[in-house]
This record gives structure tokens, C-alpha cells and sequence, in this order.
């Protein structure tokens, strides 16, 4: 009778564990997420891998609340709505797609994992497993992928203790010799901390401190400089004279965030600009759902929101090399990176504006995520954060 006990009660808290360990913020924590196909496989009902995908999801993303609640001004309850909508789609897949078939179990825990890497679903495919390939197969790129992809699978089967030791001699061997991804030559990447002001206050005083800034690491040699998302506010002509003026002297190149407004809603983008000018270098692929990207103004003839840029532009050109730039909620997902792996990049770039997250480890998250992926692939990383 004990035993009867003990099955559920593990199958109800080991998830919740593995989302709150796996997605603390630290990159070599990640493979503790391959738990999650272990406890889904072995669920016994639909309705137990409905809670194992549910604990694991919820937990993974329990900093959703607390951020929305400081994006909006708000109370937890909206944020608690968005959290729970969010889970919807990892856990309605994972639990249609569960079956009692010890031999069809492993090919559906895939087909789960390709359904949440792209969209539809995948628009909310965080806390994906196979992020963890990074941390495992550092340089390996795409066949350290497919391994994972191999592993995620033989979770899920009943030799999944085997399959589990041999991931974890893997990791034990990467945490060993880690080390983080290195700059691009010639690329500096600018945190900042001016919590909720960036993008608000785009003013001439805030521009030319801005300026300033840039030229630090420009002074030290620095052709390439990266300020987080929004750093410029609205990308507007007289922003950019300002910053062509201020570059006119030097060579460097600045690649900032921005919002490039029209009447049906906004874009947001990257801008690189240098002594000669400004351009459009890159338009988010996929922005955050609800706070950002809202659909369903157009179906009752509004405007606003900004636009989701699904597959386009996974690359851009900077100077002599090609880059693959993610913004902010980009690093949470899948397919933005992998698209971008495709055209074999000559490195990552990677912004954010994550004021709203204190208090949270989503901005760590981000970081960690990105961190493995530029390690899967062997690609340099630039990191520009505001907090």
C-alpha cells in the first residue's frame, strides 16, 4: 500500500525539482531538465503525464507571474492567468501524445519535442530539454544535437537508466573543462541597469550618454560595440543623426535596439549605425507573446502590437562577418537559433531588456541558454543586457 503512495507522489514533486533546478540560471544545471522525459514515461495514466508535464512546465517557468506583474503595474493574478495559458500548450501536447505503448512511447516523446521547437506551438516552447545539448556536446554542433535528440528518446524508454548514466559521464566530462563562449574579435557587448527607463526616456541627454558610453570600449579598440534591446527608444531620423554625428570621428559601428513604428504597429529591431549612417539590421522573429506580439488585434480591426517576423532575416552582415542575432525572448525558444545554425553563423549576438524580470531568473535563464547553444555550435557570443 505504501508503494501506491510513493509512485504518484514522486511522479507529482520530482518534476516540479527538475523545472526549478534544471532552469535556475546555470548553464551547467541545464541537463537536469533531461529528467522530465523520464518522469513523463514513466506516468502510468494520461492524466498523471498531464500533471508530470504541468509541474515540470510551471516550475521551469515560475518567474512568469512576478515579471508580468512588473511589466504591467500590476497585482500576481494577471500574471498568474498568463503563466497558467502559457503552460496550455506544452502540457495539452505532452498529454495527448502520451501513451501506455512501451514501443511507440519513445518516437511520441519526440514528435512532443519537435511540436513544441516550432510554431505554432513552440511560440511558447520554453524550457525545451534539448537545450541541454550545449552543456553535453560543447562543439559538437549539429551531431551533438542529434545525439540528444537520440537521448531525449532513450529517456523515454524502459533502458532509460542506461541511457541517463551514459548522458551524465557526458556532463561530468563538459562541467570539467567549461568554459564560457569568447567575444568575437573586436566586439564589446554593454550591460546596463536602468530598469524600466530604457526605451521610455530616448531623449537628446539620454542619447548622448549613450554616446558616451560607446566610446568607452571604442577607445580600447573595440570596432563592434552592443547596447541592449531598446537602448535607442523609437529609431527616428533625428536619432540617427545624432549617433552618425557622434560616430563621424572613430570606426566603430554600434548595433542597438530600437522600435521602428508605422501605423499598423512596430518593429522590433536591431540598428547598426556608424560615422556614415543607420540601418536596419535585423527585425525580431518572434517577440513576447501577449506583452509584445498581440494577434488578435487585427481580427477586430486594430492596430499596434508588434509584428512577428516568424523565419525571416536568421542572419545578418556585420562588418566582414555574419551573425546570429536573438532578442530577448528569442533565447527562450528554439527555432529562432536553430534557423540561424543553418547558415552557419560566424557568431551570436545576443540582447535583451529584462528590467521587468527583477527578482526573477528569467534574464539568467536567457543568458544560460544562449550560452549553450553558442557552445554547441563553437560560436562566439556578445551579450548585451539591461536589468
Amino acid at each position: 500500500m505504501r508503494r501506491d503512495y510513493i509512485r504518484p507522489a514522486l511522479l507529482i514533486f520530482a518534476p516540479i525539482a527538475i523545472g526549478v533546478v534544471g532552469w535556475s540560471g546555470q548553464v551547467l544545471l541545464l541537463p537536469v531538465a533531461l529528467g522530465f522525459p523520464v518522469m513523463w514515461s514513466i506516468a502510468r495514466t494520461r492524466s498523471m503525464a498531464a500533471l508530470v508535464s504541468a509541474g515540470y512546465f510551471l516550475a521551469a517557468s515560475r518567474g512568469l507571474p512576478q515579471g508580468v506583474a512588473a511589466f504591467y503595474s500590476s497585482d500576481i493574478w494577471p500574471g498568474l492567468l498568463l503563466w497558467l495559458c502559457a503552460s496550455l500548450s506544452f502540457v495539452t501536447v505532452h498529454t495527448v501524445l502520451w501513451t501506455m505503448n512501451a514501443r511507440t512511447r519513445p518516437l511520441r516523446y519526440l514528435f512532443a519535442a519537435i511540436i513544441m521547437s516550432f510554431p505554432p506551438f513552440g511560440i511558447t516552447g520554453w524550457a525545451h530539454p534539448v537545450t541541454a545539448a550545449g552543456v553535453l556536446f560543447p562543439g559538437w554542433g549539429w551531431w551533438g544535437l542529434w545525439l540528444l535528440t537520440a537521448g531525449l528518446a532513450g529517456l523515454a524508454t524502459r533502458i532509460w537508466p542506461a541511457v541517463a548514466i551514459a548522458l551524465t559521464g557526458f556532463w561530468l566530462w563538459s562541467a570539467a573543462i567549461w568554459t564560457d563562449p569568447k567575444l568575437p574579435e573586436g566586439w564589446r557587448g554593454v550591460d546596463l541597469e536602468l530598469g524600466a527607463s530604457l526605451g521610455r526616456e530616448a531623449g537628446l541627454h539620454r542619447q548622448r550618454g549613450f554616446i558616451a558610453t560607446v566610446r568607452n570600449p571604442a577607445s580600447d579598440g573595440a570596432r563592434f560595440v552592443a547596447l541592449p534591446e531598446s537602448a535607442l527608444g523609437f529609431w527616428t531620423p533625428t536619432v540617427e543623426r545624432v549617433w552618425t554625428g557622434a560616430l563621424r570621428e572613430g570606426d566603430a559601428t554600434v548595433i542597438a535596439g530600437a522600435a521602428l513604428l508605422d501605423a499598423e504597429g512596430y518593429d522590433n529591431v536591431l540598428v547598426a549605425i556608424d560615422g556614415k549612417g543607420g540601418r536596419i539590421l535585423y527585425r525580431e522573429r518572434m517577440p513576447v507573446p501577449g506583452s509584445m506580439w498581440q494577434p488578435w488585434r487585427s481580427w477586430f480591426g486594430e492596430s499596434g502590437g508588434a509584428r512577428a517576423n516568424f523565419f525571416a532575416n536568421p542572419i545578418v552582415s556585420i562588418g566582414a562577418g555574419r551573425a546570429a542575432p536573438l532578442i530577448c525572448y528569442e533565447q527562450l525558444i528554439v527555432w529562432p537559433i536553430l534557423q540561424s545554425m543553418l547558415h552557419d553563423p560566424d557568431f551570436v549576438v545576443a540582447v535583451g531588456n529584462g528590467w521587468w524580470t527583477e527578482g526573477t531568473s528569467i534574464v539568467a535563464i536567457q543568458r544560460a541558454t544562449t550560452t549553450a547553444w553558442a557552445k554547441l555550435f563553437a560560436k562566439p557570443l556578445v551579450i548585451a543586457f539591461n536589468t
